[in-house]
């Protein structure tokens, strides 16, 4: 079902321009944004050098940061920035992304009175676990909304850890979703002629994702190839662009996501390393749904997912990460039958189910 899904105006920000790279960004595009979003919503993201999705509407406010008077400085100015826009007769619910970061305490502070559901993204528990200022903001969050989503039991619990305080209540569970188009009509795929062993890593080169295991096994696997599909930036930085004789691997950028479900059926594997929790896990559920079969580190969040739809193997054993691999490439029955499994596992997240989950319960409160 892809239907427009109406309720009373809702109006969401998130304090991120609108080229950043992230889960987050891409679910407030898919529910939110564009020409018949699934929630109709006014929503409001920094600005941003690029192409602005259709329904997003524009802030300027400089100095975002996490800790101390500058962060309040800055929630100021997003508070006033916003309210120079925004009608409150024409609100009905608030929808906080995230419960930290500043735009959720800046709506707060614009419509105090308003009722308000925070979903929780992952990123903004890991600030929270980190800087104090976002602790503080977590707690006020979670005392103003009356709902909090969560789209993981792993997540709930994470929260629950960090502010014991929160009512179980109103914790609720909506599992995010991926695109109803990419379960019912994925990209044929692609398949390689020569054996090999054809990796793909999609994601952030930061410190929680694990990507360094990668290359260190990939090296240790004959006819195996490595593509990567990372910010430029981040893989600017990276040490392994400076050594392709030694890491030989395929930069492909930071694809847009519909480019990304084209790439999918061009590999044999998605490798998920993840060091730390993850929210939820939109691309090894986009990449299963590609008919691209998943290897992850069964990390909270991934594990509820995924399950044994995917392997999973402790990658902090590049000895048995490389076995696998090797495996792997022995082995195509192995991947054949991952992607049936990932196909069905898949399709049980259609992102329309999680638009009328969200819409019901702003109806609700």
């Amino acid at each position: 079902m892809n239907d427009r899904l109406l309720s009373g105006p809702v109006l969401t920000a998130l304090d991120m321009p609108v080229a950043s790279p992230g889960g987050s960004i891409e679910l407030l595009n898919d529910l939110y944004t564009g020409p018949m979003p699934l929630i109709d919503a006014t929503v409001y993201m920094l600005t941003g050098h690029t192409r602005v999705p259709a329904g997003v509407r524009l802030i300027n406010a400089h100095g975002k940061c996490l800790d101390g008077a500058q962060f309040w400085l800055y929630v100021d100015r997003l508070h006033a920035a916003l309210a120079e826009t925004v009608r409150p007769d024409a609100v009905d619910v608030v929808h906080l992304q995230h419960l930290a970061f500043g735009a959720s305490p800046a709506l707060i502070r614009l419509l105090p009175r308003h009722p308000a559901i925070a979903l929780v993204h992952g990123t903004d528990l890991i600030a929270a676990a980190t800087h104090p200022t976002q602790r503080h903001v977590l707690a006020e969050t979670v005392a103003t909304s009356r709902a909090i989503v969560v789209p993981t039991s792993a997540m709930a619990d994470r929260l629950i850890t960090l502010h014991d305080k929160v009512a179980q209540a109103r914790i609720v569970h909506i599992p995010w979703g991926i695109p109803d188009t990419l379960i019912h009509t994925p990209p044929l795929p692609a398949r390689s002629a020569d054996g090999t062993l054809r990796v793909l890593y999609a994601g952030r080169l930061t410190q929680e994702k694990g990507f360094d295991v990668i290359y260190s096994a990939l090296t240790a696997v004959d006819g195996a190839h490595l593509s990567i599909a990372a910010p430029a930036g981040q893989y600017a930085a990276h040490p392994i662009s400076q050594n392709r004789d030694r890491y030989p691997h395929t930069y492909l950028g930071w694809l847009p996501r519909r480019r990304l479900w084209q790439v999918f059926p061009d590999h044999d594997l998605l490798i998920v390393p993840s060091t730390t929790l993850e929210a939820f896990g939109l691309t090894p559920l986009e990449a299963q749904a590609c008919g691209l079969p998943v290897l992850y580190q069964p990390v909270p969040g991934l594990k509820e997912v995924l399950g044994g739809s995917a392997l999973h193997v402790n990658m902090a054993d590049t000895t048995v990460l490389t076995r696998v691999l090797r495996g792997l490439q022995a082995d195509p029955t192995i991947l054949h039958d991952l992607r049936e499994v990932g196909r069905r596992n898949a399709a049980r997240y259609p992102l329309s189910a999680t638009a009328t989950a969200l819409q019901k319960l702003s109806r609700d409160i």
